[in-house]
Order: C-alpha cells, then structure tokens, then sequence
C-alpha cells in the first residue's frame, strides 16, 4: 500500500477509537519504497540524491511520529497499532512511564517474532528498536516509531526487516544511527521464510504481549459508509478479552 494512503487510513481509525466507534485495530502492511522523516529527523539524514529517488522511484514523506528517518520497502513487515492507551494528562501527553512502556512491549513482541525463527534479538540501551549481535557489532533488524494522540491514541508503529533491499539503507543514516548497520531476517537465516509466516508470528506475539483475542477484520467493516475509501491492504482487528 502506498505511504500516504495507509497513513489515511490510520489517522480515519484513529479518529473513530477516540470516539470509542471500533475497538484497538492492527493493520498489518508493505510499502513500496519510502523513506520517511519523524518529527526528529535530520534532512541530512537523507543520503540518497533527488535524481537517483526518482529513477528508483522512492517517495520521501515528513511525518508526525517520534524519531528520525527510516525506510519502508517490499520485503518489510509493518505494523501499525491503533490502540487506546489512556487519557492525556492536562498538558495533552501521556504519563511518560506508559509511553516508554507501550515502546517496550513493541519491543518485545518483535523479539518474540524473529525468535520463532531461530533469531535470538535484544533490546539496546539508550536506543529504540530490536537488535542483534553480529560479530561486527549490534546490527539493527527493526525499527519502531510512534505517536500518540492528545486523546490516548497510537498510530505509526514498528517496521520489519524480513526481506527488504538493504541497499535502500544506504540512501539513508537509519534513525540517525550512523555507526550501526541494519539488517534483516533473510541476512541472517540465509533465505526468508515467507511474509506470511512473519504476519502470523507476530500478530501471535502482539496478541500474546498485549492481551488480545485476535479476530480478522476487513477495512471496510471498521469504516462507516461516510469513511470508505478504496484501499487495498491487509488488515487484523484485536478485541479486548
């Protein structure tokens, strides 16, 4: 799905959790290639000319989650929760203790994840993400960034690698990290089990993490009639127990 068209669709489910309309939703998608900038991020950051964007057809989006630029791409898993996390305090944000914890639990089920996979994965201190070691040094295997409405609400979320190019990688100093390389689930297994697979492990690993019953949902069931737009992509709905 194109950036720009899932991130409509996060902002519309959003709006509709905060008025308590559906219930928390996962939507579960690829990209094609796109790097984005979080409301942190460095243009540059941005290693890869404007020429060189156009000619492999890359889309460069200024976006409202936390962190500093990424790339989304075929061959990623990305994950954006939809989830109502409490009230704001008077100031419009989050008690800091429930945003640090709602990005360590992300955290975890990405650990639980690739560790279905025979990937032993890790956190790393002083840094976002899931990590593992490599005899180079920590190499990077996902990325999370979020945000966080005054009304308690998340969007953005966590990204992947399964099987993506990692030359896209080099256009870019990921997350502004410039001395750890990124990686991916096929760099370290050899070959990459299927996106499928991934999906199913890791929706178990959220529903596990978070506390959910998973229940499969089409957009359009969540969307009201004055919603619906014509997107396509593949989506999970978690209900509360």
């Amino acid at each position: 799905m194109e950036y720009h068209a899932a991130w409509d669709v996060q902002r519309r489910l959003a709006a509709l959790r905060a008025e308590n309309r559906i219930v928390d939703t996962l939507l579960l998608v690829e990209h094609p290639h796109t790097y984005t900038l979080g409301r942190s991020g460095k243009i540059e950051h941005l290693l890869m000319g404007e020429a060189e964007r156009a000619e492999k057809g890359v889309q460069v989006v200024e976006v409202d989650r936390g962190g500093d630029i990424t790339y989304h791409g075929p061959g990623q898993l990305v994950a954006y929760p939809i989830l109502y996390l409490g009230r704001a305090d008077a100031h419009g944000h989050l008690p800091t203790a429930d945003y640090v914890g709602y990005l360590r639990r992300l955290e975890e089920v990405l650990i639980h994840t690739v560790a279905a996979f025979g990937i032993e994965a890790r956190r790393e201190e002083g840094y976002t993400g899931v990590w593992v070691d490599r005899p180079g040094g920590p190499e990077k295997i996902a990325a999370i960034g979020v945000r966080v409405s005054a009304g308690g609400v998340s969007t953005h979320g966590v990204a992947l690698n399964v099987a993506p190019d990692l030359a896209y990688f080099r256009g870019i100093i990921p997350c502004g990290i410039a001395d750890r390389p990124v990686t991916s689930m096929q760099a370290l297994l050899g070959s990459a089990p299927p996106m499928s697979d991934v999906q199913a492990a890791f929706t178990a690993a959220f529903a596990e993490v978070f506390g959910y019953r998973l229940a499969p949902a089409a957009l359009g069931d969540l969307l009201p009639d004055s919603e619906k737009a014509p997107v396509k992509g593949a989506f999970d709905l978690l209900e509360q127990p």
